[in-house]
């Protein structure tokens, strides 16, 4: 699936955007310098040691939702015209929910991902998608309340990865194998964002997932 010379884009939340440095230039100048220091950047140095031409960036923006990565489709999805397109996005549509109220739905979730991938298989009709699943541990910020939901959205994101023919990446099979090794607090110590050790699970996965397609 990778060749050189395509364009890889990362989308998501905070997980995703890992403190990336977005500079003077904005988030679409200067992509090399915008790859956080998370599961992105780790899997794009592996897939730039292979493939010296290929155009790897990261725009994940801390805070969103689904809502939010859908109101900027165009900008920084449909503008960039990438090849491959890997998206990581959930946790906050339920932790804003616990937290404040604030949150997305299953339901209104699993509408608004849908139509997002539908609005740029229309636009980018060569595009490929690789869907990771959302995730929690259960420890730091995370309730036991929350798992019932991410587990729903998880089943929404396989749905539509079977639908739109994409890479699932499975992160919440990956951590509940991973705290039989170590406690959750070693993986991510607030339940939602991971440690070093948890980014480079993550970024191993997502590498052994598409590299092998």
């Amino acid at each position: 699936m990778i060749q050189n010379k395509m364009k890889v884009l990362f989308q998501g939340d905070s997980i995703t955007d890992a403190g990336r440095n977005r500079g003077q230039g904005g988030d679409n100048e200067n992509p090399g310098k915008h790859l956080g220091g998370g599961y992105a950047m780790i899997a794009a140095a592996e897939l730039l040691s292979q493939f010296p031409d290929l155009e790897v960036r990261n725009l994940g923006i801390s805070g969103n939702r689904v809502t939010d990565l859908y109101a900027r489709t165009k900008e920084h999805i449909w503008n960039l015209e990438p090849d491959l397109l890997s998206i990581l996005i959930g946790v906050n549509d339920t932790w804003h929910e616990f937290s404040r109220a604030a949150g997305v739905d299953v339901a209104r979730y699993a509408r608004i991902y849908r139509t997002l991938l539908d609005e740029t298989k229309e636009r980018l009709p060569n595009i490929k998608f690789v869907l990771c699943e959302p995730f929690v541990l259960n420890c730091g910020v995370v309730t036991s309340e929350w798992r019932t939901e991410v587990d729903q959205r998880r089943e929404v994101v396989a749905e539509l990865a079977r639908d739109f023919d994409a890479i699932l990446v499975p992160y919440q099979e990956l951590f509940d194998e991973a705290i039989k090794e170590a406690p959750p607090e070693h993986w991510a110590a607030d339940g939602v964002h991971p440690s070093p050790a948890g980014n480079y699970r993550m970024a191993k996965m997502w590498l052994e997932r598409v590299l092998s397609k």
